[in-house]
């Protein structure tokens, strides 16, 4: 019985241990792949032309420099109230920028995508505070 309990713990700790390499700290992919998958979601909203999907692609890879920095920065023992509080004024900043490359109808629609996301968002935040 001690073998088999053995054999399961360490069947278990190689899967988990698998697992967690799998990810490489490389959440959500590479930052042109998180780039892309933004573009894809926003076009599906507010259907892009091609030269803002370009624009918007590097809008996207710049956050995602400026967020590496970010978290580089809360790694290094950052405090985590600053750091959210950058990552907010990184993430308005852009959507101030992608809202400058859109027109009137696509603000609009953009706008309440925004309230959308930020809504959910809330509420995941609700349920995860209920749940703890």
């Amino acid at each position: 019985m001690k073998k088999l309990m053995m054999i399961c713990m360490l069947v278990f700790a190689t899967a988990a241990f698998a697992q967690a390499q799998q990810g490489g700290g490389n959440r959500g992919g590479t930052p042109e792949e998180r780039a892309k998958r933004s573009v894809d979601q926003l076009n599906e909203k507010v259907k892009l032309t091609d030269d803002q999907k370009t624009k918007v692609t590097a809008l996207y890879l710049e956050q995602g420099a400026k967020t590496a920095k970010i978290f580089e920065a809360m790694q290094d023992g950052g405090n985590r109230d600053s750091v959210r509080v950058m990552m907010t004024k990184a993430n308005e900043a852009t959507n101030v920028k992608i809202s400058a490359l859109l027109n009137d109808e696509q603000k609009k629609t953009f706008t309440a995508w925004q309230a959308e996301r930020a809504e959910a968002m809330k509420k995941r935040m609700a349920e995860r505070a209920a749940g703890q």
